[in-house]
C-alpha cells in the first residue's frame, strides 16, 4: 500500500522526494528522457496530473509505468483526471479555501468512479500558501492562499484538515510560485500534525529543498525545476535522502 510506505519511511527516519510531471508539458517521446532519468534516481513518487490538462495521460502513465517501480499518484485538478493506469490518487480537499467544489463538490461527484476502480485513495488536505505570484492552481480554483505570514492561520488549517480525516496535509506555494513555502509555517505544521506533511511548489535550488527539508517536510515535491533540467533530480535526490529526523 502507498500509504502505508509512506509511513513506514517516516518511522524508519527517511525523508522523501515526489517528481511532479505534467502530462501537457510532455509527449510519448519528450517523457523519454525524463523517464530514463526516473529510473536511475532515487525517487520515492511520482505524482503526475496539473489545473489544466488538455490531453489524455493515462499512455505517459503507461509509460512511466513500464519503466520505473515508483508509485505513479494522480495529482488531480479536476474530477476529469482520473486514470486506472495509475496506482493512486490524492484525494484533495482545498482546506485553504472556501470554494465549495474543491472543498467537497467535485469530491461527491468523483466518488462513484473512485469507488470502483483500483486506485489506493488517499485523502489529502491541500492548503495554498501565498508565493509572491498568482499561481495556476489560485486561478482556476477561484480561491485565496493563506498569507505567507500568517503561521497561526495554516496550523489551525492542518489540524482542522487531520481532525476531519485527512491522511496528508499538503502545503503548496503553486506551479509558478516566486517564493516555495515559508520555512516557519513548515516547522510549525509539521509540530502540530500527526500525519504526514507534503511540501511543494517553488522549490527550484540545492539550497532550497534543502531548506524545507531541515524545516520539516516529509515529503518535498519538485515539478516545474526538473521541466528544463532533468539533471538537477540526481542532486535533489540526494540531498533529500541524506537527511535525517
Amino acid at each position: 500500500m502507498i500509504y502505508k510506505n509512506i509511513c513506514d519511511k517516516i518511522k524508519n527516519n527517511k525523508k522523501q522526494l515526489a517528481v511532479l510531471i505534467d502530462p501537457d508539458k510532455y509527449n510519448e517521446n519528450t517523457i523519454k528522457p525524463l523517464v530514463k532519468i526516473l529510473s536511475n534516481v532515487n525517487i520515492d513518487l511520482i505524482f503526475i496530473g496539473g489545473s489544466l490538462i488538455s490531453k489524455e495521460f493515462g499512455d505517459i502513465i503507461k509509460h512511466i509505468k513500464e519503466k520505473c517501480s515508483v508509485p505513479v499518484i494522480i495529482f488531480p485538478g479536476s474530477l476529469l483526471q482520473i486514470s486506472n493506469d495509475a496506482d493512486g490518487i490524492l484525494f484533495l480537499s482545498l482546506i485553504s479555501g472556501r470554494n465549495p467544489e474543491y472543498l467537497i463538490g467535485n469530491h461527491v461527484v468523483a466518488a462513484p468512479l473512485l469507488k470502483k476502480s483500483k486506485l489506493e485513495i488517499l485523502p489529502t488536505g491541500y492548503i495554498l500558501i501565498e508565493s509572491g505570484n498568482l499561481t495556476s492552481v489560485e486561478y482556476i480554483s477561484n480561491t485565496l492562499p493563506i498569507p505567507a505570514n500568517k503561521v497561526d492561520i495554516a496550523v489551525a488549517t492542518a489540524i482542522a484538515g487531520e481532525m476531519l480525516g485527512n491522511k496528508l496535509i499538503y502545503l503548496e506555494a503553486g506551479s509558478g510560485a516566486k517564493y516555495y513555502v515559508n520555512k516557519n509555517i513548515i516547522s510549525e505544521v509539521k509540530n502540530n500534525i500527526n500525519i504526514p506533511l507534503i511540501v511543494g511548489g517553488g522549490i527550484k535550488t540545492n539550497e532550497e529543498i534543502s531548506e524545507v527539508c531541515k524545516a520539516g517536510a516529509d515529503i518535498v515535491v519538485i515539478g516545474t525545476a526538473i521541466e528544463k533540467e532533468h539533471g538537477l533530480l540526481k542532486g535533489f535526490s540526494e540531498i533529500v535522502h541524506s537527511f535525517n529526523y
